[in-house]
């Protein structure tokens, strides 16, 4: 199976509109709803750049569609569920109008934020998928913790681990801020696409074709030995396409 794409619709109204990279059909790959048929509706642009990115050439580029085309667009799949990603989401003002559009229109959505931008504004009934930045992602400094205040029940929280210095961040910043206590779901994460090298020196002798699973276990079983309220992770886009674009 592989993804489905459309090609894009005109602009109708610019101004009013968002820079778009893509807007796809597939299966989501991770949180609550893996497994299940979604619309990825793919925004331009980040202000981060984590060394484990998977989807750099969102980054720029993209063009420029109204609120209506969107819709339009994301009204051929035969699908009412979507997740809202990119890049940043929130990078764009207008990802809020387009969010209570598809609420409107009856639409399932969950929104994929790097957790550095503001959520106040986001929906209550979107479910928020944010992540927490680890250390070795590189952007651990842009973690705005003022969004813990707006998580509720309906959200989620996502750590990439890279190591086991990553590893037991996450755990600390679980119990300073009782995270399990504050969402439905707090995920952790082995990371994928990233330099063996990246991992630091307990991964050295590693060859890149064996990192990945080898760093899954070890999280699995570090999870296991001290009983955290969390779930391990995998991204199934990654092990049925090897691509990022079924996330």
């Amino acid at each position: 199976m592989s993804n489905l794409r459309t090609t894009s619709i005109p602009v109708t109204d610019p101004e009013s509109g968002l820079r778009m990279t893509e807007i796809f059909y597939s299966l989501q790959g991770e949180a609550l709803t893996a497994g299940l048929p979604t619309i990825f509706v793919r925004l331009t642009g980040c202000p981060l750049r984590c060394v484990y990115c998977d989807t750099t050439y969102s980054f720029t580029g993209g063009e420029r569609l109204s609120l209506d085309a969107i819709m339009a667009e994301i009204a051929q799949y035969p699908c009412k569920r979507i997740c809202l990603t990119g890049g940043e989401p929130l990078a764009q003002p207008n990802a809020i109008p387009l969010m209570q559009r598809l609420l409107d229109e009856g639409y399932e959505i969950s929104l994929e934020t790097a957790g550095a931008l503001s959520v106040a504004n986001v929906p209550t009934a979107v479910s928020k998928v944010m992540d927490i930045k680890t250390p070795s992602s590189g952007e651990a400094d842009k973690n705005l913790w003022s969004n813990l205040d707006y998580l509720t029940k309906h959200d989620q929280l996502k750590f990439v681990i890279m190591n086991r210095e990553d590893y037991d961040w996450a755990k600390q910043k679980l119990d300073e801020y009782q995270l399990d206590k504050l969402v439905n779901t707090v995920w952790f994460s082995p990371m994928f696409n990233v330099h063996v090298e990246a991992l630091g020196d307990a991964y050295a002798s590693h060859s890149p074709s064996v990192d990945v699973p080898n760093l899954a276990r070890e999280l699995a079983e570090w999870i296991l030995v001290d009983a955290l309220p969390v779930r391990l992770q995998l991204q199934l886009h990654k092990i049925i396409w090897a691509d990022a674009k079924g996330k």
